[in-house]
């Protein structure tokens, strides 16, 4: 999580460089009636990492985007934050975890390797996921799932979780901070697909909906 707020932070130097562009923050942050549905200080905490995304998007500045494509009335969407979807997780190292090539929506093949599972509860359920190390970005924990929003609510192939070595700590799954894939936005990305561990069995009615233009 901590990789995607840095991310965030950097494109919002350039965004606020753009006096041009036409996008507004904060209303993604509220329900699909226009109300703010949860002005507790982690609901409020929640809305302003929504901004900051929304900014980077949606400003064109990151080039996911592209301002060519984007209108006034495009936003991102999200479901309504839900602490119930905030749960607290152990954590189960893998031993002599394998690396292998994890698929993609192209030929690419990046190099993970199996790290360790969360295992926590959501409701009546028991649950579990699989972190990645990337080989390359070591201090990087990777948490690609798929879940029954999928192509309803959320978007088809998955989404993303992101955490960090210093996460593990205090191991906290939130699913408030999903995030959906490049490909969600523009098709000519190159996106993991999440491995058969990390698919759910339920719904994860948090995070980030699928991306339509109006």
């Amino acid at each position: 999580m901590n990789r995607l707020i840095q991310l965030i932070s950097i494109a919002l130097v350039f965004t606020a460089c753009d006096t041009s562009s036409k996008w507004k923050p904060t209303q993604e942050v509220i329900s699909e009636s226009g109300i703010y549905v949860d002005l507790s200080p982690y609901g409020k905490q929640v809305m302003r990492h929504r901004d900051s995304m929304s900014a980077m998007f949606l400003s064109g500045a990151n080039g996911i985007l592209p301002k060519a494509d984007l209108s006034p009335t495009d936003r991102l969407h999200f479901f309504s934050p839900d602490e119930a979807f905030k749960v607290q997780a152990t954590f189960t190292p893998i031993k002599n975890g394998e690396v292998f090539e994890m698929k993609t929506s192209t030929d690419r093949l990046p190099e993970y390797k199996r790290y360790g599972t969360l295992h926590f509860s959501l409701g009546d359920a028991d649950l579990a996921l699989t972190l990645y190390q990337n080989v390359e970005q070591p201090d990087y924990l990777f948490c690609p799932f798929k879940d029954l929003t999928n192509s309803k609510t959320s978007y088809g192939a998955g989404r993303y979780l992101d955490f960090t070595l210093e996460d593990l700590a205090n191991p906290i799954v939130d699913f408030n901070y999903a995030y959906n894939p490049y490909c969600a936005y523009n098709h000519n990305y190159s996106c993991p697909i999440p491995p058969v561990d990390n698919v759910l069995s339920v719904r994860i009615e948090a995070g980030e909906k699928l991306f339509k233009k109006p």
